[in-house]
């Protein structure tokens, strides 16, 4: 397991890091609301070479990004506001998972036993107003 205290002006330095260390590239990011796995997030799209920017995905529940040329990076997905995993289903999520590109998905726990069991968790932790921990 590694583990890493970081504040925000270090944020790109963690994302290399991850990047660099995840054995594949499904990735299940927990924390409470504010931990920053939507910042932690938009900084891996932006190391992985992504165009434009990122966002939470929190009203439409996935983005799709691409790399500079046009080709498909990956999916963020924010299953905050899900019911229940059948509405993950409903929206094709097997499609998605079966793809192979980059997965970042937030609040797994709502889709506890869709999750592909190769995926990657990673937890964040408030500890101030400027610092994190994670671990995976």
């Amino acid at each position: 397991m590694k583990k890493i205290v970081y504040t925000q002006s270090e944020i790109h330095k963690v994302a290399q890091q991850l990047l660099a260390t995840v054995p594949n590239k499904t990735l299940a990011f927990h924390g409470s609301m504010g931990a920053g796995k939507t910042t932690l997030i938009k900084a891996m799209v932006k190391e992985l070479g992504g165009a434009g920017s990122a966002n939470s995905p929190t009203f439409g529940l996935v983005n799709e990004y691409h790399f500079e040329d046009g080709t498909l990076l990956g999916y963020h997905f924010d299953f905050y506001r899900l019911k229940n995993e059948m509405e993950a289903l409903d929206m094709g999520l097997e499609e998605y998972l079966d793809q192979q590109v980059w997965i970042f998905m937030e609040w797994p726990e709502k889709i506890g036993s869709l999750l592909p069991l190769e995926s990657v968790h990673i937890h964040l932790e408030v500890v101030d107003l400027n610092t994190r921990h994670i671990w995976w």
